[in-house]
């Protein structure tokens, strides 16, 4: 469709949205006048008085990890690259096993309000405060691509300059997370979900219909291949593979909702460690569900523009533009769709970025100003020193936005980032939970030489990728339905791919970037493991049981120690190292009658 003839941004689009930002804004005005008699200032506003029930803050859940980046990210991931990507569900099921049983049952066991004190009760002090800054690092790199996103789909909606909806979209978020705090935060995150869920429906059915149905869809999309489920490739440089995909995304996701800040804050806002796990399977289920809407809405869009594709003939600037375009095509007949779509899309950053933004707050002051004061302080300052740490925070991230603009791909970019810190995160916490002899030392040594390696890799690759020594294949696209106005601005893309690659880069940076966690976190779990053998094992009692996971309790009781012992008439066991020990303890299983 020509640009004079297309749909712009109406009176109706621009009520639905700032109906959308007036309540996120009165939200957070409610829960500041509702907690103003609270006498516990700090635990209302970073856990809600640990008294949240189970419907918001599993909504909260799902709107903190499904953020705008992956409702611009992965239609255009569909329609680019193919499908391969969608078996990330697979993934998420085991993920929220894998935390149900091995890391919440430790959090709840402490009631710690920041996950990070874990690190000090069970290390030191200086590992804490080095989970901490790796975290702020995570959440800095992140939130300016959450940020980005929705002003990358609304400057598509309506023309307006990307950085100032930018700094709208912060100036809202800042101002109901400073007054509401965890509350306002998952109060919001529950009315954004329905937006998100309402947004992406509405546009896969509609898309659909405009096709001619489901089986178009599928049939335009096979005949392109993009249809791909099951590439068993094993090469670890192949970008998608069924094993990279769901193998490496598994321990992606774990970082992200095991022992994210983030996550086990909101966890721990319930009031029992049932509850937490209900919450945990209903994020599942809403995380399985909107990534699949989003994924389905990529390969609509493709059987949409299957003879006429929009970045060729340079109608939009990237791939990550292709669904605000599409909404905006679908909405002649549909008044107010374009709003919706904008405002399920600025849903999802909002929660995201206001997750962040009290997720750090409380970090900050747990972790680093707290320990520093000299005399305690009252509840009501503690909280306006958090309160002043949002806006700062917020700030900071709106002048990173302006990175944002050169990175690839959304979904790339954002999941290479974040797995600088995820591997190294989830190594420092799954060495403390599972292996008692790890020590401080081999702590600090893992996660440090793990950040720095990965973030080589992650930087070099993008690099790469931005001088065009890294290309990614690419499913093959048309102009032939074109007009010949547009068929005359399409360029000759190949050609200039094609001379642009000339050698192959290092390895490492031609690695798929979902392996990236993987490495990080074996890294920490190997290099913390040698350390530690070196500098002598840490040593624990049995009052020290809570630090570790329920799944290794029984090898912390001294009676099955015992039992080792007899049946392999080895003495002074419990002398031993802690290695020793751990062989002992698994023949005692394999010989036990």
């Amino acid at each position: 469709m020509d640009a004079e003839t297309r749909r712009t941004f109406d009176l109706v689009d621009s009520i639905v949205f700032i109906g959308l930002l007036g309540i996120s804004a009165l939200v957070g005005v409610y829960q500041c006048y509702a907690s103003r008699k609270k006498t516990d200032a700090v635990g209302e506003y970073l856990v809600g008085g640990q008294k949240m029930s189970i419907f918001p803050i599993s909504m909260s859940l799902i709107a903190s990890y499904v953020s705008g980046i992956a409702m611009l990210g992965l239609p255009a991931e569909m329609y680019v690259y193919g499908t391969q990507l969608w078996c990330i569900v697979i993934a998420d099921t085991f993920v929220s096993v894998t935390m149900a049983v091995i890391y919440l049952p430790v959090f709840y066991g402490l009631r710690i309000t920041s996950s990070y004190e874990y690190l000090e009760l069970r290390f030191n002090r200086v590992v804490r405060l080095m989970g901490s800054f790796i975290f702020i690092i995570k959440m800095l790199l992140y939130i300016p691509l959450v940020i980005y996103v929705p002003a990358l789909a609304f400057n598509q909606a309506t023309g307006m300059d990307l950085y100032t909806i930018a700094l709208l979209v912060c100036a809202v978020c800042i101002f109901y997370t400073t007054l509401g705090g965890l509350k306002a935060v998952v109060w919001t995150d529950t009315i954004q979900t329905v937006m998100m869920f309402g947004a992406v429906i509405a546009v896969a059915i509609l898309g659909t219909a405009r096709v001619g149905g489901i089986t178009e869809v599928w049939r335009r999309n096979v005949d392109s291949g993009r249809i791909e489920f099951f590439n068993m490739d094993p090469d670890p440089t192949v970008r998608h593979t069924f094993w990279t995909v769901v193998v490496g995304n598994y321990l992606n996701w774990l970082a992200t909702c095991s022992v994210n800040q983030a996550m086990v804050q909101r966890c721990l806002a319930m009031p029992n460690l049932k509850k937490s796990n209900v919450a945990i399977m209903i994020m599942a289920v809403g995380i399985i569900s909107i990534v699949s809407l989003c994924c389905y809405t990529g390969i609509v869009i493709y059987a949409a523009f299957y003879d006429c594709d929009p970045v060729t003939t340079k109608q939009i600037r990237k791939p990550d533009q292709l669904l605000p375009y599409f909404v905006m095509e679908l909405s002649h007949a549909i008044p107010g769709l374009p709003g919706l779509f904008v405002s399920g899309v600025f849903s999802a950053a909002l929660s995201t970025m206001s997750t962040g933004l009290n997720s750090m707050s409380g970090v900050i002051y747990e972790d680093m100003i707290k320990p520093c004061l000299r005399r305690p302080i009252s509840n009501i300052g503690a909280s306006r020193i958090m309160k002043v740490t949002v806006v700062i925070i917020g700030i900071i991230c709106v002048g990173l936005v302006f990175m944002v603009e050169k990175l690839s791909g959304l979904i790339q970019a954002g999941k290479s980032l974040s797995g600088i810190t995820a591997g190294p995160l989830l190594g420092i916490f799954t060495l403390g939970m599972l292996f008692p002899m790890a020590n401080s030392m081999g702590a600090l040594a893992g996660a440090l030489i793990s950040l720095n390696l990965v973030a080589w890799i992650s930087f070099g690759t993008q690099a790469a990728i931005s001088n065009g020594s890294i290309y990614f294949p690419v499913k093959p696209v048309s102009v032939e339905g074109c007009s010949e106005s547009l068929k005359n601005t399409a360029g000759n893309l190949t050609t200039i791919i094609e001379t642009a690659v000339k050698e192959q880069p290092f390895f490492l940076y031609r690695m798929s970037y979902l392996w990236y966690t993987w490495v990080g976190f074996l890294t920490t779990i190997l290099i913390g493991l040698l350390v530690s053998w070196f500098t002598g094992p840490s040593k624990y009692s049995r009052a020290d049981k809570r630090l570790f996971t329920p799944v290794i309790h029984g090898f912390l009781c001294s009676r099955d120690s015992q039992k080792a012992v007899r049946t392999f008439h080895i003495s002074q066991t419990l002398e031993k190292s802690y290695y020793e020990k751990y062989a002992i303890f698994i023949l005692s299983i394999v010989f036990s009658e």
